[in-house]
């Protein structure tokens, strides 16, 4: 069975502050990439990598790959206009069985997370690491006030990976642009074509890197996971 990580590094830093794409900045001497692609890298169970980036970050991106000697990447592909669009480009470069898709600014996913959503999706067909929400959630009236309580043991922040059987995930991807049925995440377009998730057990530090705030939780993270400059 042949495994693939199709890791989504667009982006263009706006809320990071940034003058470019946010993967590219560092924590810790080293690129937010460069921890993203090397989690996947080192796990026993991805056989191979496709990088999806923008245009003009495609140079940069094999920079990095070089850089650091990593073996499993086989395509730096361009992404498209959403990133739907991008992660589509990215399964249509795929080959074998499964595929797990992750943000590229997800640079804190653990071996667990990528372990455990693998067997999900072997076992029930499809899965998406998540973890439930820690706050109390309420629903809003058209006015913004309170319209009720959400169930706090039945609500999910998922993230990434979120892990498919390829053949399924990319039909699905391209009958959603047919039918231009715009999605958040992958997750939303299988649920769209009736498929069940299942949410394997995830981490509340795979945050996603998004802001200069997330930055420094970033650097503590991997701090208190051993990793310095």
């Amino acid at each position: 069975m042949k495994i693939t990580a199709v890791i989504v590094a667009g982006g263009k830093g706006t809320r990071m502050g940034a003058d470019k794409n946010k993967v590219f900045l560092k924590i810790l001497g080293r690129e937010v990439l460069y921890y993203t692609i090397s989690a996947f890298e080192k796990n026993d169970k991805i056989d191979d990598i496709i990088v999806v980036t923008g245009k003009n970050d495609i140079e940069e991106c094999q920079i990095l790959v070089d850089k650091y000697d990593i073996k499993k990447v086989s395509y730096i592909t361009e992404g498209g206009a959403t990133r739907q669009e991008s992660v589509m480009n990215g399964l249509k470069k795929a080959e074998g069985d499964i595929v797990l898709i992750h943000d590229g600014a997800r640079a804190l996913v653990t071996d667990d997370e990528i372990n455990n959503s693998v067997a999900d999706c072997i076992k029930f067909g499809a899965a998406a690491v998540g973890v439930k929400c820690k706050d109390t959630l309420k629903s809003a009236d058209s006015d913004g006030f309170i319209a009720g309580t959400v169930d706090r043991e039945k609500t999910f922040m998922i993230q990434t990976p979120q892990v498919f059987y390829l053949d399924k995930i990319l039909d699905m991807h391209q009958k959603a642009l047919d039918e231009n049925f715009v999605a958040t995440d992958d997750c939303m377009i299988a649920e769209h074509y009736g498929v069940k998730i299942k949410i394997s057990d995830g981490n509340y530090d795979n945050i996603k890197l998004t802001t200069p705030e997330d930055m420094i939780i970033g650097e503590r993270i991997l701090r208190k996971r051993g990793i310095t400059e």
